[in-house]
């Protein structure tokens, strides 16, 4: 595991952000939405390990925390208007095309999710008994991702992604809002801990959750971002000080391999986050075996925070919180 202090932790990157909102602490609009929908349940805090892992692997019969983003961004425009005629499109590694899938399919929209020939047949799949329309392009995220950008351009469909760049931010942001509603829920079943590791991607799951914990616990929480060594965004970011495009492999990682930061994300994280890490594809899958031996089953994807939060050398009297984000 490859360990780096962040020296903007308290300020932030500025260099190339300044345009980049922060992200959102207001976990009380996507709450509200939230309680109006028959299908939503707090998921549980368990103790395993050694560790307090959020479980999110029901949220919404959709198996991530994913299922409180894009959904939630498609409930708010629905409250201002009829959807009739809308088409959403954006890409996925799986989890957040689900939630576009069925944010669109509740409110009586359409749903186009581009995949990359690396997202496993599972998720398009789902995504189609969904009734979103899946097309695979490219052989990486950042290839479907351009697929995408350029369907929503020729067709006038409405971009929906979960990462952000100069020029598109507002939904990115609102969606980033609606993860809020699991971070609120964390500080409200445990008491405060002293380290927090959060996975990464594009970064919308760690940025949002980062922002919420601050300003709920205070600067005293160790918070880690943690990410595969193959798709290092927001680790060679910091290090660098700047926006950088990272470079690597394919990771097993699938949801977490990201080679591009959404730039809100890195803007809070930058300011937020005490630590980044890198781990292996061995070091993410060894793992599994125990907590699939807890009825915890994941994926390297899912448990990547646990991961390296045992792989840390951390006091004895330390309380971990972790994010299992998605099931097997």
């Amino acid at each position: 595991m490859q360990v780096l202090k962040n020296p903007f932790r308290g300020q932030g990157i500025s260099v190339g952000l300044e345009s980049a909102p922060s992200p959102s602490v207001n976990a009380s609009a996507p709450r509200a939405l939230l309680d109006r929908c028959p299908v939503h349940s707090a998921t549980p805090l368990v103790n395993a390990l050694g560790l307090h892992i959020k479980d999110e692997r029901g949220r919404m019969g959709l198996g991530s925390f994913k299922a409180l983003g894009a959904a939630y961004v498609i409930a708010h425009e629905a409250q201002l208007g009829s959807l009739d005629g809308r088409t959403y499109v954006t890409a996925s590694a799986g989890n957040h095309g689900m939630s576009v899938a069925a944010g669109a399919k509740v409110f009586g929209a359409k749903a186009v999710i581009y995949l990359s020939k690396t997202v496993p047949s599972e998720f398009a799949d789902r995504l189609r008994e969904k009734g979103a329309e899946v097309v695979i392009e490219g052989d990486d995220y950042e290839a479907s991702m351009a697929g995408a950008l350029k369907a929503a351009e020729v067709n006038g469909w409405t971009l929906l992604s979960d990462s952000s760049w100069d020029g598109y931010f507002d939904l990115p942001h609102r969606l980033m809002e609606g993860y809020l509603a699991m971070a609120a829920e964390c500080t409200e079943q445990m008491e405060q801990p002293t380290h927090i590791f959060l996975q990464a991607g594009v970064g919308g799951l760690a940025g949002a959750c980062a922002a919420l914990f601050r300003d709920v616990w205070g600067d005293e929480p160790k918070i880690i971002v943690v990410e595969p060594e193959f798709a290092p965004a927001i680790y060679d970011s910091i290090q660098a000080g700047a926006f950088m495009t990272s470079t690597g492999p394919v990771s097993d990682m699938g949801r977490l391999d990201c080679k591009e930061a959404s730039l809100i994300a890195l803007k809070g994280l930058s300011r937020d986050a005490d630590t980044c890490v890198l781990i292996s594809e061995e070091e993410a899958a060894a793992v599994l075996p125990k907590l699939a031996d807890l009825g915890l089953a994941s994926s390297t994807s899912g448990a990547a925070g646990i991961a390296a939060a045992l792989l840390s050398d951390l006091p004895s009297d330390a309380k971990v919180l972790c994010i299992l984000s998605e099931g097997a």
